[in-house]
């Protein structure tokens, strides 16, 4: 019998990756004092940009390097407050020559993080091109309502725009294994759709990057990595934190994971949904592949987009789910006031609403310590030793679990109709209470190589490697029944508050 495993590993989720104190090789970081625009940190390339190592730019003013004019504008948009991302352009004199570059600044509270590109390169596309581009997506986004749709349609619009040779839509569950939803390949990639992906492939600390950042780009993983000096910030007196920086170095192993996929270059979008992590677009290159600064740009708005109408179409169903139980609800209430009786009114109906109401196939209603039930349960006394249980659980609000089996060990004994039960306490001093029961639902999982093996130590329990295969390892899970969502917990404990109501309600009367 396979166990379902919570594969966000520990190890992976304690790495510092925004502590890095290096930068990738296709720009230059400036750290700049917010008061006196002195140079304070900065990475050991920059001498391909200004002809000076950056040990000699420390306490350096940063009008050095640049006109009046600009300064006077840097210093506007840093004036607003702190921010992040922000835009800016200019030109870079390099002994009496000027180099234009595009800067991202991260403005914090006493400092300025500058992300410094050469801008080098003709447009890919001109700004009214690109909008129209962008545009007719977001046309096609709106007039479709289908999720799936919309997933294959995006992967779609950005292998168009950006000619990567394979794009991949991971959809997060409630443990953070990702799933190949959507995918357009091409070449040498390997197909992944339907796969699933362990959490520690995305491991906690990365995920929370991407809240800060729309997208993740890495050009080449055969980059060579340039260090911050000095090593100390000497106003934050320790480590940047680079955790909004584009430019921030990729851990090894993850580099090494890049190889083992067949792919050089890659570049993550983010898919937000609620204000939480949804899913991620990756894009994926056999050859390096750099994108410009207007192109990455182009893909922060598509981010924003697609999110968005993900959003909507959840957001559209969830109220479409929460507008039938409330129906439901609703007859199930009206039943118990025109019987007059709770019990009648939860069980004895021919379209068995409180099933339904809960997506259950049996319940059992313990009241005036009398079990009565409705569907398919376990036997009595497997129900009256379920109750003992629960009483010594002493809950006061409503529970639900969808593998009884691992907190309680005679539940094992009926996973075919019970390994999910929802419980509704009525009345704790009298035991009075409703569970419902859901059976047993097998399910097969087809990961992207055996997620066991997501990370190997060597000898030396030191040195490690992310797995080498991605070839498919079916895992099988048993004692697990559909998850109890949010709206039925919430219908619940509804059910709750008025059962309650309504027996002090009949007592007082």
């Amino acid at each position: 019998m396979a166990e379902n495993q919570n594969y966000d590993a520990a190890f992976c989720g304690n790495l510092a990756i925004h502590q890095t104190n290096s930068i990738q090789d296709y720009g230059f970081l400036l750290v700049i004092d917010i008061e006196n625009f002195e140079i304070v940190q900065g990475s050991e390339n920059l001498d391909k940009l200004c002809s000076k190592h950056i040990s000699e730019l420390i306490g350096a003013s940063l009008s050095d390097f640049m006109t009046a004019e600009d300064l006077k504008s840097l210093r506007t948009e840093t004036a607003k407050g702190p921010r992040n991302r922000v835009p800016f352009s200019f030109n870079f004199i390099n002994e009496q020559i000027q180099v234009p570059v595009n800067v991202l600044c991260h403005v914090k509270n006493d400092m300025v993080i500058m992300e410094i590109e050469v801008d080098d390169q003709e447009p890919e596309r001109s700004f009214s091109s690109a909008f129209q581009e962008v545009r007719s997506f977001i046309s096609t986004l709106e007039n479709t309502s289908d999720l799936q749709q919309i997933c294959q349609a995006s992967i779609h619009e950005i292998r168009r725009i950006t000619g990567f040779d394979g794009i991949r839509m991971y959809r997060f569950d409630r443990d953070w294994n990702g799933t190949v939803i959507a995918e357009e390949i091409q070449g040498d990639l390997e197909s992944y759709l339907g796969n699933t992906f362990p959490a520690s492939d995305v491991p906690k600390q990365a995920r929370a990057l991407y809240i800060k950042n729309p997208f993740r780009l890495i050009p080449n993983r055969e980059y060579k990595a340039y260090k911050l000096f000095p090593v100390i910030n000497s106003i934050t007196n320790g480590f940047l934190d680079l955790s909004d920086c584009n430019l921030r170095s990729v851990a090894r192993v993850h580099l090494e994971y890049m190889a083992n996929m067949n792919v050089t270059a890659s570049m993550s979008i983010r898919v937000m949904v609620e204000g939480a992590l949804w899913g991620l677009i990756s894009c994926h290159h056999i050859k390096p592949k750099y994108m410009s600064t207007e192109s990455r740009f182009i893909f922060e708005w598509l981010s924003m987009e697609i999110s968005y109408r993900i959003s909507s179409i959840l957001k559209q169903e969830q109220l479409a789910i929460s507008a039938e139980k409330l129906k439901l609800k609703a007859s199930l209430t009206e039943n118990i006031f025109s019987k007059g009786d709770i019990l009648k009114g939860l069980l004895e109906d021919e379209n068995q609403i409180l099933l339904k109401l809960f997506n259950c196939d049996g319940c059992a209603v313990c009241l005036n310590g009398k079990v009565t039930t409705l569907g398919t349960v376990p036997l009595k006394e497997d129900i009256e030793n379920l109750l003992l249980w629960a009483d010594g659980k002493a809950l006061g609000n409503t529970f639900a679990t969808h593998e009884l089996g691992e907190i309680y060990e005679e539940g094992k004994s009926y996973t075919d109709m019970g390994s999910g039960i929802l419980i509704i306490p009525l009345n704790r001093t009298k035991g009075d209470l409703i569970i419902c029961f859901r059976p047993e639902k097998v399910k097969s999982i087809k990961w992207g190589g055996d997620p066991n093996q997501a990370i190997n130590f060597e000898k030396d329990k030191l040195s490690y490697h992310p797995r080498n295969s991605f070839k498919i390892w079916m895992q099988t899970v048993y004692g697990q029944a559909e998850i109890w969502n949010d709206t039925e917990m919430e219908m619940a404990e509804s059910l709750r508050n008025f059962l309650f109501q309504y027996s002090a309600d009949q007592q007082f009367n």
